[in-house]
């Protein structure tokens, strides 16, 4: 069997030059997926970067801790709390204690992330002086980075009480890469900032936890927990690794349709040739392990081929994704086996999984099939396949109905709308025989009542040979699917959460703060004063908004994170039109909250537990409930449940008889001058353009990954089966040159083959994408969120063209052996 095997991929290398190059870029895949997951997995711990040098730090408490029958749970709070004066206050008598403030800071021509700190933390990163001295005057300060000068002034509003004036730069320390500060006096950073999130103290850390009690005091290693945003290495390697993961299972989903139709076609190819050695005595078992040895055989040469090219790409993938940002500065490929070995098992089962349908059918080649003279395709639909295309079909059809009817906002994630469409494709990829021939009958129609024969030719070619039609159909089929699907979903849910806040929002301007975040998770907003100057402004209705969170623990096992809106119902009605499912608005108070649809308690009445944005526990009453939309309407409460959340919006509407231009000129007076304005003023318009959802570029490269390698599995395929079925065509081609035809005609021929096949997976992609995507505003509909179906018809269009032109490449490839010159005619 294995010298016939081999002698088999010898003869027939043009039939598994296809399955080749499938299964060596899947396993390619698999393995750079694996070494970036090993390689994240043991990714070493971020190390602390502004208290490197400090003893020990006492934090603020930052994490809500709640307890449960099953363990232990935890949030992030909202607004993490600051170190209380009286903790302070006995820290001082174990040792020197240093107070850290951090707030932003606006200055013409600097870095957009600026913030301030005290010049006394500088000495625990360490910062070193270059050039100049320390800040010793409340209108000095000392910067990291070569974007100033010594001895330059610079005009900065900063800190939460956003004190604008002129400060000198006496001297500047070197840029440790990880932020762009400004360092002022410690009695000048604690007018700016009177919050104190963390301090250091010089003592044994055993004392420090007796003297704090129930805050974090960081040492070693945990003293990153005290930086700026410190689980960013994290969250970008999750996101890396989802990444990887998507565009990992897309081409294994895709390789393994690829591997099983070309061998299914190589099989129904060999008709002939399995029925010689059936009439020279082979058993059935002989000719399936003949073909199972030569995916064996193929399986392995291309699994190392892929671990090879994997290992190769690897490390030039971790550093175009580092380079783009999407990875931490530090991640490299490490040296690990176990994805080798991963990928290239996978790979070989692949490869048996591809050839399992096709061995069986081949060992039931009678001997007869070597008489065999007829071309015309029978049994095209097996009973596994059609059994196997019914079933997904119907799993499909069931999951969606049930996750409807059950839940709807199931179909919103990520993960769903990604991988709920493999079953629908699949299933219609299988079931494409049945489909073709009617399909290809309505499309050539038209082109069959043209003078000529090009059209009758291309319905009984693409009809007669119906397995190769189905073969071509369904790589272009799963990459528009594919396209319209992932793209389409993307799109459908942007635009309904942008109707949302399209139709929430009833304000002429918003006016929100310029300044960054201060690092601390509760941001700075707009101040007091500022506040107060737009609300006195002459023809303008203002609402003013803080963003803020609740937790409740859901079955006591779930502690349940939503974010939260702070704001009177007065406010919240003169800007904002929210919907409401029962209840109303004007009920909202100190001692209630409006929830949403996706709360497991949302009558209104009821009484809730639930911890605020700080941690404190609270009952409130439900007074209104929203539907759950497309999951972004949150909970509304009053600013009394919210004391530490800042104004970060104010939403102003024209009164009626006032002129839009002269509040719009009022609003950014009351703002102050550029660039160095407290906030920003937008209309609407501009607003909603700023805030609406957008694909970020982790799920625009993961998304590009995915249709690349679905668009280069379909040029492969394409190709692929062209080369396959080119010498069978030989004597049918022959034919035609004797009737008349030229070379011209020929290659005509089969371009209008391959348009008429391309046009037919486009069309039945577009149907599985329309269905997708109608079970996504079916679920839209059903939680009250304004669905509007998106088809990227430009994606969509590039996919098909690129099919198109691969088909066409790819029929002119192998050009025909016909005899040049014509017969003499007989006398």
């Amino acid at each position: 069997m294995l010298s016939i095997a081999v002698r088999g991929l010898r003869t027939r290398w043009t039939t598994f030059t296809g399955t080749f190059l499938a299964l060596s870029l899947g396993v390619a895949l698999l393995t750079v997926m694996g070494l970036a997951l090993a390689s994240s997995a043991d990714a070493p711990e971020r190390k602390p970067e502004r208290f490197a040098a400090a003893p020990v730090v006492v934090r603020g408490q930052d994490t809500l801790r709640v307890p449960t029958p099953i363990g232990e749970r935890t949030q992030k709070l909202a607004h993490p709390r600051p170190v209380p004066s009286a903790t302070i206050a006995a820290l001082r008598a174990l040792g020197r204690v240093v107070e850290d403030r951090t707030f932003p800071v606006r200055a013409p021509g600097a870095p957009g992330d600026l913030v301030g700190h005290p010049w006394s933390t500088a000495f625990f990163a360490p910062y070193d002086l270059t050039a100049g001295r320390a800040p010793s005057a409340p209108d000095e300060v000392v910067a990291t980075g070569d974007w100033t000068t010594v001895g330059q002034g610079l005009r900065t509003p900063a800190g939460p009480v956003r004190v604008v004036g002129t400060v000198r730069v006496p001297g500047t320390v070197d840029t440790p890469g990880f932020e762009n500060a400004l360092f002022y006096t410690d009695a000048r950073a604690a007018r700016l900032s009177p919050r104190i999130p963390q301090v250091v103290v010089t003592a044994t850390p055993v004392a420090v936890r007796k003297a704090a009690p129930g805050l974090n005091v960081l040492t070693g290693d945990a003293r990153r927990f005290a930086d700026a945003d410190p689980d960013r290495d994290r969250e970008a390697l999750t996101a890396l690794n989802a990444l990887f993961g998507t565009a990992g299972g897309v081409a294994g989903f895709v390789s393994v349709f690829v591997v099983a139709s070309t061998f299914a076609f190589a099989v129904a190819q060999r008709r002939r040739e399995f029925g010689l050695l059936r009439t020279a005595g082979a058993t059935p078992g002989q000719i399936r392990r003949t073909v199972v040895t030569e995916a064996l055989l193929v399986g392995v040469l291309a699994s190392a081929t892929g671990c090879a090219l994997g290992g190769y790409a690897a490390p030039h993938l971790a550093s175009r994704v580092v380079a783009g940002g999407l990875a931490p500065a530090w991640f490299t490929i490490g040296d690990h086996a176990w994805p080798y070995h991963l990928a290239f098992w996978t790979g070989l089962l692949v490869a048996l999984c591809g050839v399992l349908a096709a061995s069986w059918r081949a060992g039931r080649t009678p001997p007869t099939q070597a008489l065999r003279e007829a071309s015309v395709d029978t049994g095209t639909m097996t009973r596994g396949r059609l059994l196997t295309g019914a079933a997904l079909l119907l799993t499909a059809a069931v999951t969606l109905v049930l996750a409807l009817l059950t839940d709807p906002g199931d179909l919103l994630h990520r993960k769903t709308y990604i991988s709920r469409p493999m079953l629908l494709i699949t299933a219609t990829a299988l079931l494409s025989p049945v489909l073709v021939r009617p399909s290809i009958r309505l499309l050539t129609w038209p082109a069959t009542r043209l003078p000529g024969a090009t059209g009758l030719l291309v319905r009984e070619n693409t009809t007669t040979a119906l397995r190769r039609t189905a073969a071509l159909t369904a790589p272009v089929l799963i990459t528009v699917a594919l396209t319209g699907s992932l793209l389409g979903a993307t799109a459908t849910l942007n635009e309904a959460r942008t109707k949302e806040l399209r139709a929430r929002t009833t304000a002429d301007f918003v006016v929100t703060p310029t300044g960054a975040d201060d690092g601390t998770g509760t941001g700075t907003g707009l101040t007091a004063r500022t506040v107060e100057r737009l609300r006195a402004l002459p023809g303008a209705e203002v609402s003013v908004t803080a963003r803020s969170a609740v937790y409740v623990l859901e079955d006591d096992v779930a502690l349940i994170r939503s974010e939260a809106r702070a704001a009177t119902p007065e406010d919240l009605a003169a800007t904002t039109h929210l919907p409401l499912t029962s209840g109303r608005l004007a009920d909202l108070d100190d001692d209630s909250i409006v929830v949403n649809e996706e709360w497991a308690r949302h009558t209104v009445g009821d009484h809730v537990t639930v911890r605020l944005g700080d941690g404190t526990p609270t009952t409130l009453r439900i007074a209104a409930v929203m539907p759950t939309g497309t999951g972004d309407n949150g909970v509304y409460i009053t600013p009394a449940n919210a004391p530490s959340a800042p104004v970060d919006r104010v939403d102003v509407k024209v009164a009626a008889g006032a002129d839009a231009t002269t509040v719009e000129a009022a609003l950014r007076r009351a703002v102050g001058p550029a660039p160095t304005a407290e906030a920003q003023v937008l209309t609407r318009t501009a607003w909603l353009r700023t805030v609406s959802p957008r694909t970020d570029d982790t799920t625009r490269l993961g998304f590009f990954l995915v249709l690349g390698l679905a668009l280069l599995y379909t040029g492969i395929s394409l190709a692929n089966t062209l080369l396959m079925s080119t010498s069978d065509r030989t004597g049918a081609l022959r034919s035609l040159r004797l009737t008349g035809a030229t070379r011209g005609q020929l290659l005509g021929l089969a371009v209008a083959e391959s348009l008429t096949i391309v046009t037919l997976g486009t069309l039945l992609g577009l149907l599985v994408t329309t269905v997708n995507l109608l079970t996504l505003t079916t679920a839209l509909t059903l939680l009250s969120a304004p669905p509007t179906l998106q088809l990227p018809w430009l994606p969509l269009t590039t996919t098909a063209l690129a099919c198109t032109l691969l088909a066409t490449a790819t029929s002119l490839l192998p050009p025909p052996r016909t005899n040049k010159k014509r017969p003499r005619p007989i006398n």
